[in-house]
């Protein structure tokens, strides 16, 4: 039987959690690979609550529950799942382990899913019911599974190669390096769960996981320069067979199990960050010495090569014109009335395919206009939405994927007729101050992420206003719009990667914003590139930040008199940039269109 109501699916998740004597259940959004983003099948918190977003936690006890989300999703939560169901919890100031601790019942047994936690996780949540006497319990099989009768299958689409050309680097060189790093450490084995780890080692792709072209998979990585690879029957082709060559055997998924015990008494490097709390307990209750130590590929993946850098140039082209021709659209069309949120997302997703590159989205428009726009990251639907109203502030955040590049950009728009009100102009113009400092600075080698967020910060403290999400995330080469270690953002939290020394070829978004809720939203993202950089006079090693994304900068919203010369001259060299690179790729009013957009201030 279906259950259509997101009450009737927790009241048979607390009936199933006493048929397993459990006084609570702990349900994040996750997968086996720790993903941001995860296939349907995984979309377990989604089908239980209604949360749509891609971070948060619920925890089920048999009186109570709670949902757990970030700044990003305060507004988002409370419209899609009932408070009467469940208790509004943010984080970072509480967390599931710490609510536990407060509100599990004395001695109570609470269920977790091993496959779907990470370790650091898993000691928290231990620690935190050890003063209730309560115990932290790993289930054979997930209780969600037992109750959703309609949960998808993983996808069995075939696992792609990454062409050289694009990849610039091949397999073989990067396994070659990762054994290096093993012996260097005096290490048997490194086991590589996340998935853009794996892609990124072994030049593959897939079409597994919805915006991120990834393969579902699992490898372990052995010092001699030889991996194994555990994933699906069905999703290796011939092609794959070739590519991977006889020093990458190629094993079924449910051998991957078998396959950690058989590294008892090995040395084993593996990842608490990435890797799911199932890993470590196979490992160790099989004898293997367990390192823990930062997956080996991901510095080297987030040190993006050459021929990376000129792809991801290439698409952020590509893709510049596919957004200059929907903001065209957009200014002749949304201020006659009857463009909606959605009707806007789905032309620019069209201007993204007539590139005839697009292999999919980096991440689901987020199509905000007026309130909407406050909801740092709104996924429309058509229950909420909204036109885009003539005299208004409308906020679009999207980005494609394509086979040289993974694109992120974010304009905010003022749909017209009329003047935009003064406080909106205001606030756009610290905004894009915020976002021009970033642009701008210079830092010495060894510079952090948290060391630089405070630039796209100052002006809107200056006003006593501030935004809850970071200042910049790494991007992945067609990989993952998201990727780590770098980060920009405030040091608190425990958020990672604000203490990740930044490194030249890494990307990073720059993406300032501010959120009037009820009202508007403002973000302005471009992608950067950390690049080596001298300034006039220096000494020692510098780096700076290049611009990659090309697409003007709504002017309409820029308050001229907040705006320093230097910062005029920013603007200035920015949009003939853009008016340089996207301009041939366009003609008729679409040309004439982006020619005014680019004036000089």
């Amino acid at each position: 039987m279906l259950m259509n109501t997101h009450a009737a699916r927790l009241d048979a998740l607390r009936k199933e959690l006493k048929t397993r004597r459990l006084d609570g259940f702990v349900i994040p959004i996750s997968d086996e690979h720790m993903s941001e983003y995860v296939g349907g099948y995984a979309q377990r918190l989604a089908w239980l609550t209604g949360f749509g977003g891609s971070a948060g936690t619920a925890v089920v006890l048999a009186e109570k529950a709670a949902i757990f989300v970030d700044g990003r999703y305060t507004l988002q939560v409370r419209d899609q799942v009932d408070g009467q169901l469940y208790e509004y919890c943010s984080v970072p100031e509480t967390s599931a382990a710490k609510w536990l601790g407060d509100n599990a019942p004395q001695g109570g047994r609470i269920g977790y899913d091993a496959w779907l936690h990470g370790k650091p996780w898993v000691k928290a949540a231990s620690e935190a019911l050890a003063g209730r006497s309560g115990t932290l319990v790993a289930v054979e099989s997930n209780p969600i599974d037992t109750v959703w009768s309609d949960r998808p299958a993983p996808s069995l689409a075939p696992a792609l190669v990454h062409s050289l050309e694009h990849a610039g680097q091949a397999s073989e060189a990067k396994r070659a390096a990762v054994a290096e790093w093993l012996a260097d450490k005096k290490l048997d084995a490194a086991v590589v769960s996340a998935l853009d780890s794996i892609a990124w080692l072994l030049n593959i792709r897939g079409e597994d996981v919805d915006r991120t072209p990834v393969a579902l998979s699992f490898v372990v990585a052995h010092a001699d320069g030889t991996a194994e690879l555990f994933i699906a029957e069905e999703k290796v082709t011939p092609e794959l067979r070739a590519h991977l060559g006889n020093a990458v055997r190629i094993s079924p998924r449910e051998a991957f199990v078998p396959a950690l015990a058989a590294l008892a008494g090995k040395a084993v490097a593996v990842d608490p960050d990435r890797a799911v709390q199932a890993i470590f307990a196979a490992l160790e209750g099989a004898g293997a010495k367990v390192v823990e130590t930062m997956d080996p590929t991901v510095l080297p993946k987030a040190c993006k090569n050459p021929v990376e850098q000129s792809g991801q140039r290439a698409a952020q082209a590509r893709d510049g014109a596919a957004m200059v021709s929907f903001l065209h659209w957009l200014s002749r069309e949304a201020p006659k009335g009857g463009v909606t949120e959605i009707s806007a997302a789905e032309r620019l997703h069209q201007c993204r395919r007539d590139t005839g590159d697009l292999r999919d989205l980096s991440f689901d428009t987020i199509s905000g206009s007026g309130p909407n726009g406050a909801i740092v990251h709104y996924r429309v639907s058509e229950e909420t939405n909204r036109q885009l109203e003539p005299s208004s502030v409308y906020l679009v955040d999207s980005g494609g994927q394509y086979p040289d590049g993974t694109t992120d950009i974010t304009r905010t728009v003022w749909i017209g007729p009329g003047e935009p009100p003064a406080e909106v102009k205001d606030r756009f113009t610290r905004v894009l101050k915020g976002h021009i400092a970033l642009a701008r600075v210079s830092f010495p080698k060894g510079t952090v992420g948290s060391q630089l967020d405070t630039l796209a910060r100052m002006h809107l403290w200056a006003a006593g206003l501030d935004y809850a999400h970071g200042t910049g995330h790494g991007v992945g080469s067609f990989l993952s719009v998201h990727e780590g270690p770098q980060r920009i953002g405030k040091a608190r939290g425990g958020q990672a990667g604000t203490d990740q020394e930044l490194f030249p070829g890494m990307f990073l978004s720059n993406e300032p914003g501010y959120y009037k809720t009820g009202a508007y939203g403002i973000r302005i993202e471009n992608l950067v590139l950390v690049e080596p950089c001298a300034p006039e006079g220096g000494e020692g090693e510098f780096l700076g930040f290049e611009t990659l994304t090309f697409c003007p900068i709504e002017r309409a919203l820029v308050d001229c008199e907040l705006l320093t010369r230097d910062e005029v001259e920013w603007w200035n060299a920015y949009h003939a940039r853009v008016l340089e690179v996207v301009g041939p790729q366009l003609d008729g009013p679409a040309l004439a269109w982006l020619e005014a957009q680019c004036a000089a201030l």
